[in-house]
Order: C-alpha cells, then structure tokens, then sequence
C-alpha cells in the first residue's frame, strides 16, 4: 500500500512540476509577444513611425511645391512688367494717370 501511495505521490508531483513548467512557459510567451507588439521598438510603433513618415513625406511634397511657386513668383515680380502692373491693378487698385478705378460692389 505504501508502494501504490508513493507511486501516486510521484505522479501528482510530476503532473504538479509539468503545469508549472507549462506555466512558465506561457508566461514568458506571452510577454515576447507583449513586448514583439507593444514595445519600443514593435509592431505598433512601427506602424506609428510610417504613419508619421507618410505624413511628413506629404508636407515635404507640398513644400517643394509652394517653393517652387514662389521661386516662380520671384522670377516674375523680378522680369516681367506686364505681370507687376496686373497685380498693381487687380491686389492694389492701382490706376494709371487718367484712369479710374471702380469699386463693384456685388450684391
């Protein structure tokens, strides 16, 4: 009787040490996997810097744009006469000598 005890005994511990191991494992599974998704350098810090860099990509986009409408701009307030006295005209009411400007005032 003593002999089928132990041998029970012997199971329980062994059952007892393979869901502890069990156990252990799952545990530090989890936690590279927290760490694989959430940490400093995971998944979802990953997916937040592309996000982020799309957007400064875009801003460099319309950047690049706006100054090459404004090296435009300059070459024009710079060379072309025609174009200064049009917005002498139209941003500024400007007239020349002789001229009347009128003020339309839409309803």
């Amino acid at each position: 009787m003593v002999h089928r005890s132990s041998e029970y005994n012997n199971r329980k511990l062994a059952q007892t040490q393979k869901n502890f191991i069990n156990g252990v494992i799952l545990l530090i599974c989890a936690t590279f996997t927290a760490i694989f998704l959430f940490g400093d350098h995971g998944l979802l810090q990953l997916y937040k810097l592309k996000v982020e860099k799309r957007k400064i990509q875009s801003n460099i986009s319309e950047l690049r744009k706006e100054r090459e409408y404004l090296i435009s701009e300059k070459k024009k307030l710079e060379n072309d006469l025609k174009y200064i006295e049009k917005l002498a005209r139209e941003k500024y009411r400007m007239a020349k000598p002789g001229e009347r400007v009128y003020k339309v005032i839409s309803e």
